[in-house]
């Protein structure tokens, strides 16, 4: 696309402070990595302390970072940006970026003419950080809303005064009374040491709750001990009716197999039985 302002956008650039050199051939192919680069820089010189990532290797990184510019330019700039014109990355792009550019460029240059007085070669080096000024500018308004409420504050304390004199003054004449004042310190020292009583016979009662489970956990320890000495006794000794029940498995397993073997042999009879006489029925037919 045809760039117009190109010429513009580099001169902001420039005079904005810019380190790389932009030209016209670097837009006639996408080109999203010098848009970001641009875009991070010209957020970083509106408000330094902006967090934006500029993390832009994946797709989704991509979509995330113009989404943010445009809604910090939005929020703090009231600039609106095309971000299907900035993800774009080509010529399209310079004309978005273009708008911030202006921005910046026509606030460094009411800076009070101070650009103006400066050399022609010297006009690069010029920087306008507008986001220490609008931080300034909310810290003085911040300022002078609390030095408001406190100086009303202020006020109002300062209008209870008489009052206020007439009781302090009475209260430094009258005479201080020794033996009131000892009472009221008595009842003080007895209220603290009647709370440090409570709190001993609180340690107290959890050290004795500690001493009792303590005994309860080494009770039950030795239960344990006893129990598990009583397993390995009882999986160690051989029981008496082992040997009988050995005896007896033998035994049936002789049994078993005489029984298998007589099994078969009747099988087989039944067998021969049968086709005996299958065979007869067939000879009378």
């Amino acid at each position: 696309p045809a760039l117009p302002h190109f010429s513009d956008f580099t001169e902001m650039m420039r005079a904005l402070g810019y380190p790389r050199l932009i030209s016209m051939e670097n837009f006639h192919t996408p080109n999203f990595m010098l848009v970001s680069e641009v875009l991070l820089w010209l957020v970083k010189r509106y408000e330094p302390q902006t967090d934006i990532p500029g993390d832009v290797e994946t797709e989704q990184d991509r979509v995330f970072f113009i989404k943010a510019v445009a809604q910090f330019m939005a929020t703090k700039a009231h600039i609106k940006l095309n971000t299907k014109k900035l993800y774009q990355a080509d010529g399209y792009a310079v004309k978005e970026l273009l708008k911030v550019t202006s921005v910046l460029y026509r606030a460094m240059n009411t800076q009070g003419g101070e650009r103006a007085d400066l050399p022609e070669e010297d006009s690069s080096k010029f920087k306008f950080d507008l986001g220490s000024k609008i931080a300034d500018l909310k810290a003085a308004r911040q300022l002078a809303s609390e030095i408001t409420s406190k100086g009303a504050v202020l006020y109002d304390l300062l209008g209870k005064e008489v009052e206020l004199r007439e009781a302090r003054t009475e209260s430094i004449a009258r005479p201080l009374e020794i033996n009131e004042a000892e009472k009221v310190m008595k009842i003080a020292i007895n209220s603290v040491m009647e709370e440090v009583q409570k709190t001993k016979d609180m340690l107290n009662s959890v050290a004795l709750d500690e001493a009792n489970f303590e005994a309860k956990i080494e009770k039950r320890k030795l239960e344990l001990e006893r129990s598990q000495k009583r397993l390995q006794t009882l999986q160690s000794v051989r029981p008496a009716f082992m040997d009988e029940y050995e005896k007896i498995e033998e035994q049936l397993q002789k049994q078993y197999s005489t029984y298998l073997e007589k099994f078969r042999n009747l099988t087989y009879m039944e067998q021969l039985l049968d086709d005996h006489r299958r065979t007869e029925q067939e000879m009378f037919e």
